[in-house]
């Protein structure tokens, strides 16, 4: 999965391919650079500068406000701070993970900080993905995987204190970029398995 997405994203790519240092990694360890284009490695902390991203309200999901990509330089406290709040993230790297878009709140009941997403991949890598999500996160209620027929792809949520790297002094960029790196590592995992 990750292979072909990754693939696709380098074809489609015009001129000058912008990989990340994981993707790129990726790609020439897996071959994907045969043809010798220029490759471009942005700043690390530039992922999501194209990203669109949304506050709701918690309860009616209704808009607050569309934000400009300064605002995941807010600490991720802030959902504390603003518990009926739950933070959208659209991105075109999202693609290559098979991810449409990735949201953040505090859960209620717990306080605990939540990721919650729709992860494309088919229903027979339930157990990979299970195998996955319980040898990296250290709760045990980390994650709640249901596959949505409907969508053809499975509802994930995930408790993010119990990823062993997230801590409460991270911004929301630093967040997204952990988000990220796990669902790489996911789709990795399931290609290889």
């Amino acid at each position: 999965m990750l292979r072909k997405r990754l693939l696709q994203y380098i074809e489609e790519s015009k001129g000058t391919v912008s990989l990340f240092q994981q993707e790129k990694e990726y790609a020439v360890k897996h071959g994907l650079l045969l043809d010798a284009r220029d490759i471009s490695t942005p700043e690390s902390g530039s992922r999501y500068q194209d990203a669109y991203i949304e506050r709701c309200n918690k309860e009616t999901e209704d808009l607050i406000k569309n934000e400009p990509v300064t605002f995941l330089d807010q600490p991720i406290s802030y959902l504390k701070e603003h518990k009926n709040e739950f933070i959208f993230l659209e991105s075109n790297w999202f693609d290559v993970i098979g991810v449409d878009a990735v949201s953040l709140e505090v859960d209620d009941v717990f306080g605990t900080y939540d990721a919650m997403l729709g992860l494309k991949l088919q229903k027979k890598y339930r157990t990979h993905i299970v195998q996955y999500l319980e040898g990296m996160l250290q709760g045990e209620t980390s994650y709640d995987l249901l596959f949505n027929g409907e969508d053809g792809l499975w509802d994930l949520n995930i408790t993010l204190n119990d990823h062993p790297d997230f801590h409460e002094g991270l911004s929301m960029l630093a967040v997204y970029e952990l988000i990220y790196d796990f669902l790489f590592l996911l789709l990795q995992t399931v290609d290889e398995a």
